[in-house]
């Protein structure tokens, strides 16, 4: 596994946000449940990858809160009546927070074998740019973003 810093390579000075991102990432949940990747697919598309198995959808949760992502994980009295000789998988309850910087949104998230992926999406300034009309004669218009 190779680490990655940031500092070590011209080209990509300004994404230091990213250094951040995976540094605060990394000391949420002190226990390190669940594992998780950070993954860049894209020029601005990034995913984060936890190995949830044993959880369904139903007991999963993925929020996008303020300059948060918030994923919880909760199953409850499924294996109440089961008798384990031994019990590896962990399964217990969970939250993790990811913090996002401002232009980053949550796109998608999705199950499959025991990984959830959760897709994001940085936009940068310029898409959030607009160009806004002046009405002019007295005439009010209302513009919607």
């Amino acid at each position: 596994m190779n680490k990655f810093s940031f500092e070590m390579n011209p080209l990509l000075v300004g994404f230091e946000h990213l250094e951040q991102f995976l540094k605060h990432a990394d000391k949420t949940g002190s226990d390190g449940f669940p594992p998780f990747n950070i993954l860049q697919t894209g020029e601005d598309t990034y995913r984060v990858t936890l190995a949830v198995a044993g959880f369904g959808e139903d007991d999963l949760s993925v929020h996008q809160e303020r300059n948060q992502l918030v994923v919880r994980g909760s199953r409850k009295g499924r294996d109440d009546n089961k008798v384990f000789l031994h019990k590896g998988i962990a399964q217990r309850q969970f939250r993790k927070s990811f913090p996002l910087m401002d232009g980053v949104e949550v796109t998608s998230a999705r199950l499959l074998r025991g990984l959830m992926d959760i897709e994001l999406k940085l936009h940068s300034a310029d898409s959030a740019a607009q160009k806004i009309n002046i009405a002019s004669g007295g005439a009010e218009r209302r513009i919607r973003s």
